[in-house]
């Protein structure tokens, strides 16, 4: 019996990266698994290829997140395990040069639509069930030219670490992922070029201790470590950082 089976999932931005690879690994272990994001199309053909249920909702708006529970409180009922992964780095410039569209485009992704996200999801959580949070290494970090990006983590990281305290009578689990350098195509999203992005590359993987970069598929396995109820059942409130040794 695969250790997933009858729990639901849902995981936001699923459609690509660690949102993509997470759905795979939890409906290889039984999971029936909701993914969202903002492009129809894509939301439609990775849940083809996946196996899952696609839902197009945009998480920085709060109607698409309404929309959302409403959908999965009516067609679903209660959530085992919620992902909240959808995130953008937004553009890479110094506070002096920051533009109010830049500095609310990822406040309102990564913060305001994680925080509500969790905030109207909460009512449909199982007791027990698992909420993970999708976080990074630069919350802790105060790297020139990426103010904005660093704080929705750190921010986000507070209100997770909030939600384990207000949900431990329910025995909900709520955890933090604090990836490092990651194959994914969030880099590409953020405007850089092929080389631009080589180099980048290449830089990181020299600061980094193990000499290599994280996996979308690293991040899935660990997803599923902490929903699953018998392994991680006295884990909650955490931030596990997966840097290979960058912040040593």
């Amino acid at each position: 019996m695969k250790k997933f089976n009858n729990k639901l999932a849902l995981i936001t931005g699923g459609n690509s990266g660690i949102g993509y690879a997470t759905a795979k690994e939890l409906i290889a272990e039984g999971a029936q698994v909701i993914i969202t994001g903002r492009r129809k199309e894509a939301v439609e053909k990775a849940a083809q290829e996946l196996g899952a249920i696609p839902f197009t909702a945009d998480q920085s708006n709060l109607t698409d997140i309404n929309l959302l529970k409403e959908e999965v409180e009516k067609k679903f009922g209660p959530i085992d395990i919620l992902f909240i992964n959808a995130g953008i780095t937004g553009s890479l410039t110094s506070i002096e040069k920051m533009s109010t569209e830049n500095f609310d485009e990822v406040m309102n992704i990564n913060f305001r639509g994680a925080y509500f996200t969790l905030s109207k999801l909460i009512p449909l959580l199982n007791e027990g069930s698992s909420v993970v949070v999708l976080s990074s290494i630069v919350a802790g970090t105060y790297k020139p030219n990426s103010s904005v990006y660093q704080a929705s983590k750190a921010a986000l990281n507070s209100i997770a670490k909030t939600a384990a305290a207000e949900l431990a009578p329910r025995k909900i689990r709520v955890n933090m992922i604090s990836p490092g350098p990651t194959k994914t195509e969030i880099m590409n999203k953020a405007g850089l070029d092929e080389d631009t992005l080589k180099g980048l590359n290449e830089y990181l993987i020299s600061e980094i201790p193990l000499k290599k970069m994280g996996t979308a598929e690293d991040v899935a396995k660990l997803v599923t470590y902490l929903s699953d109820p018998v392994v991680s059942s006295f884990i909650t409130g955490t931030e596990i950082i997966m840097d290979g040794g960058m912040i040593l």
